[in-house]
């Protein structure tokens, strides 16, 4: 009876130990956002709140767990807190259920009961919400990017194009920007390699080298089946300008970015690859701000799994770049997947935060999937592998960066509930809430512009061959006529009075000892350069991720590889544009 009784006391001591250690860990003096309270020994534990600081955001994180275990309402929870910050929120709403966003939630006596039971201060609430749709596909305002922005390397992705087809791709893009061809929609990049295949664009396709005509039949295939399925509908004008997500309303909360993606599974690598388009162009375009007090966005990656499924190691690289990097520009970036393990090791070593929810561990392969997340958590008081297989919907393993950037204690985390409707908002809601958004005037209506389609169809009139004027004027010999690539000679020239503008002294740069290619027959005549005006690249590489100069004068030229075109793409082959800069 003693010994019980020690026992007992010891396990009392324990468990006390276990709560004050939780409470000051999760105590933070700069501003915060609230996940939930601990449980400590089957029992919840208000006093010990678990907490997220707001400044450690952008250190990104991971929401994982096996499917109905509340991922989503956790996603809801977090981008309700974060509006309430004043910080932006992108996520992707895959059935439909975030629209509940828009909508108070009910003070059911369950709700109420769990809330309570938490320590949390619930009230019923709203919360501002831009609805999206790619391309229009769904209710929301269109959200879609020219072909050229987009990029070879996530085109590739969506494409579903093997290592070799993909540097194939990238040849194609590299004869676009040279050609003056804009890209806009399937249909212009369609409309180049029908060119480059035919007999009057053979020279063309011959002097590129490394692009085989089979391989170009084989992308023209893969952009046509494409099109069948109806997805050209997502590239085109006018492009969607990332710098719309970092808005905040007039009550000072941060406007929730919802985009509905309804049909999910028709193409999910298109989703998932236009998701992290719009996260590469962020990184492209945002200037470096180091570290603040809040973040300027959270980005949420649903069906994070997609994205490495079968990837080549440039777009892995590409991604693994993008997060360490983008961390410094103010946006912190969220995987949510089922298990760490569909996030590569390259990736996950960079997620902060960690939000894990309850796993099955029915076969091997999931027990293999367990024994695999707790070793990536800190060492703590928890049985973790138990935790994991017991825990309740709307509970959750937690652990945090705290504001000296060491990891918090392992927190098994009763979650908050959210202040809105857990699930759909009412018909009407979403449609309404889209009719009245400022963007759908500047995204509602899909514009056709003059581009390599018409140029390569002969439905334009004839152009003189011009320069575009985002380029200085060249002291070079004159550019090279419509129909053939410029020789090295006059690639030499363009590189040194390139880097004599930007370093401000003569160049030492030695010609180049390569022979120089013969020129293509004056009779085969790709099109004019590109119009002037509209959507011109910009000439800056990427903030974040500033080589040498001449390495830059190299970089530059291998992309644009003409006369009086200067266009440098970014980590994922995307390509940088001025912007409205509304933020």
């Amino acid at each position: 009876m003693a010994m019980a009784s020690k026992d007992a006391a010891d396990a009392e001591t324990t468990s006390a130990d276990h709560i004050s250690l939780i409470t000051a860990g999760y105590t933070f003096e700069e501003p915060s956002i609230q996940l939930g309270a601990a449980v400590v020994g089957g029992t919840v534990h208000p006093e010990a709140a678990v907490r997220l600081p707001l400044a450690m955001m952008n250190r990104h994180g991971l929401v994982s767990g096996a499917t109905g275990t509340g991922k989503t309402i956790t996603l809801q929870v977090l981008a309700e807190q974060l509006s309430i910050g004043g910080v932006p929120v992108f996520l992707a709403d895959i059935k439909g259920d975030l629209t509940g966003l828009s909508t108070p939630g009910a003070g059911a006596e369950k709700l109420l009961k769990r809330t309570q039971s938490v320590g949390q201060s619930w009230s019923a609430a709203s919360f501002p919400v831009e609805y999206f749709s790619l391309g229009g596909d769904g209710v929301g305002v269109p959200i879609r990017a020219t072909i050229s922005d987009f990029g070879p390397l996530l085109l590739a992705r969506v494409l579903d194009l093997n290592e070799t087809q993909e540097s194939s791709l990238q040849l194609v893009f590299h004869y676009a920007d040279k050609a003056g061809l804009e890209l806009f929609n399937l249909a212009d990049l369609r409309a180049v390699i029908t060119f480059l295949v035919s007999d009057e664009g053979k020279d063309a396709l011959e002097q590129l080298g490394g692009l085989s005509k089979a391989t170009a039949g084989v992308i023209l295939r893969e952009l046509i089946t494409l099109e069948a399925q109806g997805m050209d509908r997502f590239f085109g004008e006018p492009e969607f300008d990332t710098g719309d997500l970092l808005r905040t309303g007039a009550d000072g909360r941060g406007i929730i970015n919802c985009l509905e993606l309804p049909t999910l599974q028709q193409k999910p690598q298109l989703f998932s690859t236009f998701l992290m388009w719009l996260v590469a162009d962020l990184f492209a375009d945002l200037p470096e701000v180091g570290d603040l007090d809040k973040p300027k966005l959270v980005f949420f990656l649903d069906e994070a799994h997609l994205l490495f499924n079968g990837a080549s190691k440039a777009f892995l690289q590409s991604i693994q770049t993008t997060v360490r990097l983008i961390r410094s520009k103010g946006v912190g970036i969220f995987f949510v997947t089922q298990t760490p393990r569909d996030v590569p090791a390259e990736v996950l070593g960079q997620l902060a935060n960690r939000v894990q929810h309850a796993l099955r561990a029915f076969t091997p392969d999931d027990a293999k999937a367990l024994k695999s997340t707790v070793s990536t958590f800190p060492i703590s008081p928890y049985d973790l592998e138990e935790v994991l297989t017991t825990a309740g919907i709307g509970e959750a393993v937690v652990t945090v960066m705290n504001e000296k950037g060491a990891p918090t204690p392992v927190a098994w985390t009763r979650m908050f509930s959210p202040q809105s409707t857990m699930g759909p908002s009412p018909a009407g809601v979403v449609e309404d809430i889209v009719k009245s958004s400022p963007l759908l005037a500047d995204y509602g209506t899909p514009i056709d512009s003059h581009s390599a389609f018409e140029k390569l169809s002969g439905q334009a009139e004839a152009e003189t061959p011009t320069t575009t004027t985002a380029a200085p004027p060249s002291t070079a010999d004159e550019p090279p006529a419509a129909g053939r690539l410029p020789t090295q000679a006059e690639i030499d020239a363009d590189a040194r009075r390139i880097e004599e503008e930007i370093l401000g002294r003569p160049s030492n740069r030695p010609p180049s000892a390569r022979r120089e290619q013969p020129a293509p027959d004056s009779g085969t005549n790709p099109p004019p350069a590109p119009r002037t005006g509209g959507n011109q690249p910009d000439r800056n590489q990427p903030d974040g991720n500033q080589p040498d100069r001449n390495e830059m004068m190299d970089f530059a030229l291998k992309a644009a590889g003409t006369i009086g075109v200067e266009l440098v793409r970014g980590l994922f082959g995307t390509q940088r544009r001025r912007r409205r800069r509304r933020w």
